[in-house]
């Protein structure tokens, strides 16, 4: 539904094309989101990790060509902190992206004092936050250090055919339960191990008896 609130219609040829780009957009992001950042590039500072602006910008340069960052608004909190409002835009796959992001640096002072340190460094440093945390967030650049990546936990076609065939050694009901808990994804790549040697050490005491 558009705007003034009139119906629009989407033919099938668009939606299929509309899905092959939703999952082109999907699979890279997973990609960008799997790639381990090289130890030499990720840094400590009060005791978190992180990596410098330099490292990231060259991998948005490599995966998203021809992005590019505008400051929407800046915000000075009394003499305490500066604050950012960026927007990303980036090319994903076929079409153009845009995502806001805010961020905040305290500034700096002179011990004792209320004389700033570095004013214009504050603003920087203020500028090169948001623009890392929106890589990271909506480029899903260095995931693996901002401990943002997700597990596939999924199972392989040999693992499920396996403990399903298994299942089907003990009962009919056993059979119908696994099938369908390795269809809802109850049964995993975290607990696959386990939950197969207990339908084994079941279909042997079946066997058995």
């Amino acid at each position: 539904m558009s705007q003034n609130n009139t119906i629009v219609t989407t033919d099938n040829q668009d939606l299929a094309t509309i899905n092959d780009i939703r999952k082109l957009i999907t699979s890279k992001h997973k990609q960008v989101s799997d790639k381990k950042t090289p130890k030499p590039f990720i840094k400590k500072k009060m005791g978190m990790d992180y990596v410098e602006y330099s490292v990231m910008r060259d991998i948005a340069d490599k995966e998203y060509a021809g992005w590019s960052w505008t400051i929407i608004n800046t915000e000075v909190l009394g003499s305490e902190a500066f604050v950012v409002h960026g927007r990303l835009k980036w090319y994903d796959e076929g079409i153009w992206r845009e995502g806001d992001m805010t961020a905040a640096h305290r500034i700096q002072k002179k011990r004792g004092t209320n004389e700033f340190v570095d004013i214009g460094n504050d603003v920087k440093s203020a500028n090169t936050d948001c623009i890392k945390k929106a890589f990271n967030m909506y480029l899903n650049i260095c995931d693996d250090v901002y401990r943002n990546q997700i597990e596939d936990l999924s199972l392989t076609k040999e693992q499920k055919d396996t403990i399903i065939e298994v299942s089907s050694m003990v009962s009919d009901t056993r059979f119908n339960e696994i099938t369908e808990m390795v269809k809802e994804q109850t049964i995993h790549l975290g607990n696959y191990a386990s939950s197969l040697l207990k339908l084994e050490r079941e279909a042997k005491k079946v066997n058995n008896d």
